[in-house]
């Protein structure tokens, strides 16, 4: 098999898995117990919050241990709006946002607030001077992802997070597909929440962490409990977060080799794919995107059809978003950016990780090459164009 969907998850690392198997057995305690044998995992805990919060520039107490990126973006936005609720209802976020913040944009609206959707620019990226002209009295809240889960174009979080702190708005960022493959300092690019999901980076499913700057108005989320300082009911996903903090330590120790390595084998998918398959197209960014990441748009087939036919090859690749996988209209996202129907049909996810290889990348573009060939054999429009020589 040959993964290339390292958007939709990642396989946990081999460092983290050694890493966690402690904490299912021998050190099995609960870290609000009162003896020593909870002090010890206790010790553990604070010891990955700090980790974390170092990884982009953040105090320990600013962060909060989550099940994974959709808590965390529900959590963000709902307890914005709720603790904020005097202060105004106004939300803005952007048209291509992962569906964790779509759809809790739209439950929100049920409950009286108002949100902007933010078009977007041909690169999926967000006009600061758009932004600016939405901004009203009222607005209490900027959500904007880091980077694109489906066509990885990365949004100018810098710019955004000093426009809101002129206007005196929070900012909130999902940097689920960014975390540890794009340089993050919450400080310097004014973030005042982000969300996080310890999957998307090699460590386990189910846990995440939402930064959270100090003095933001955020009520607890989940009631009962003292866990999270009070903010986050529940008993702590133990080996869960130990996994998450051995896989940021690793994301850190291998950034700039994976960087190198994801971007040469991203440019050589580029290249091929677009110079020898006619009709196809790249979508998103060129300069300003995540590495590994290839959205290819091809004409005169169906994107559905060419997954399934990778896949009996022993190719995974994706439409688009994993959480949206059953819904079979356009992507939104594409939809976004003004691309063609008759290109968006077409497109597939190619989302690469450290552990691929050249020798993979080679054999993947041959195969697709291979499998576009027979599928525009059942295209007339094809057939047509192609005999006409355009």
């Amino acid at each position: 098999m040959i993964y290339l969907d390292h958007a939709a998850t990642t396989a946990v690392h081999p460092e983290v898995l050694r890493e966690m198997e402690p904490y299912f057995g021998e050190l099995y305690a609960n870290p609000s117990g009162v003896y020593e044998f909870s002090d010890d995992v206790k010790e553990i805990l604070r010891r990955v919050r700090q980790r974390i919060a170092d990884s982009i520039g953040a105090e320990s107490e600013e962060i909060y241990f989550t099940s994974g990126g959709t808590e965390s973006d529900n959590w963000a936005l709902i307890g914005i709006a709720e603790g904020m609720k005097d202060e105004g209802r106004h939300i803005i976020t952007s048209c291509i946002e992962h569906h964790a913040i779509l759809r809790t944009c739209e439950y929100l609206e049920t409950r009286g607030y108002e949100v902007t959707y933010l078009p977007v620019d041909r690169e999926g990226r967000v006009s600061i001077e758009e932004l600016e002209r939405t901004i009203r009295p009222d607005t209490i809240l900027i959500s904007i992802m880091s980077a694109n889960n489906e066509i990885g174009t990365v949004e100018p979080v810098q710019e955004i997070g000093a426009l809101a702190r002129r206007n005196g708005i929070l900012f909130h960022t999902d940097a689920v597909q960014a975390y540890l493959h794009e340089r993050i300092d919450v400080r310097r690019m004014g973030i005042d929440l982000l969300s996080a999901s310890s999957h998307k980076f090699q460590g386990p499913k189910g846990v995440g962490f939402l930064y959270v700057r100090s003095g933001v108005p955020l009520p607890s989320f989940l009631h009962g409990g003292s866990q999270e300082r009070g903010r986050r009911a529940g008993t702590e996903n133990v080996a869960g977060i130990i996994g998450m903090g051995k896989a940021v330590s690793i994301g850190e120790r291998e950034f700039r080799k994976n960087h190198e390595k994801l971007r040469s084998l991203q440019e050589y998918l580029f290249r091929r794919l677009e110079t020898e398959i006619p009709f196809c197209r790249i979508n998103g960014s060129r300069g300003q995107r995540l590495d590994g990441n290839v959205n290819v748009s091809f004409r005169y087939l169906e994107g559905e059809s060419l997954i399934i036919l990778l896949d009996m090859e022993g190719i995974c690749v994706s439409a688009g978003s994993a959480c949206a996988a059953s819904e079979h209209a356009v992507s939104h996202v594409l939809q976004g950016i003004g691309l063609e129907p008759e290109y968006a049909a077409g497109t597939i996810r190619i989302s690469l990780g450290a552990e691929n290889t050249m020798e993979e990348m080679e054999y993947t573009v041959d195969k697709i090459k291979e499998l576009v060939g027979q599928l525009r054999e059942f295209s007339d429009e094809y057939l047509s164009v192609y005999a006409n020589g355009t």
